[in-house]
């Protein structure tokens, strides 16, 4: 009977380490996405500044996340939702974007998306962030092909950078 109990033990103690286990991953994982979603998230007023970087002096987000623009958008309008949104999250504002040093605030906008929210552009290009783009001024997608068009960052001058 003793030898019987003492599986049981061992048993609830494997099944114990591995729930722990999975649940440390888990909770990795729901942090990364939690950072993610809450930087796409909009916010009462979105601000765009612009950095040197491998690339030159390119538009980043208030917190240092590069910005980037979908070649496939047209017209001032995003062509961007469900998967794609996913993969590339939309650059949301609650009210008219701030502009910090090396941004012409004259190309600065808004456009409306079809969940309801507003998206900032520059220059008439919707801006969005890479999802796997995960601390200020990482550039894991520039001149990239994905769902149909290609995604670059954005020069001040409002030209994608190629």
């Amino acid at each position: 009977m003793k030898h019987v109990a003492n599986r049981r033990v061992m048993g609830l103690s494997a099944l114990l380490a591995a729930c722990t286990v999975a649940g440390a991953g888990a909770a990795a994982a729901s942090t990364t996405q939690a950072t993610v979603a809450h930087s796409a998230g909009a916010t009462k007023a979105a601000t765009l500044t612009a950095h040197s970087s491998r690339y030159g002096k390119i538009l980043f987000d208030g917190r240092g996340r590069v910005l980037y623009l979908f070649a496939r958008d047209r017209r001032g309008r995003s062509n961007c939702s469900g998967a794609c949104a996913k993969a590339w999250p939309p650059f949301l504002t609650k009210s008219a974007p701030r502009t910090l040093s090396g941004v012409n605030a004259k190309l600065v906008g808004t456009t409306g998306r079809g969940d309801g929210t507003l998206q900032v552009t520059y220059a008439k290009h919707p801006l969005y962030y890479f999802k796997g783009d995960t601390k200020p001024g990482q550039i894991k997608c520039q001149n990239v092909s994905n769902f149909g068009g290609l995604w670059l960052v954005v020069a001040p001058s409002g030209k994608p950078v190629r």
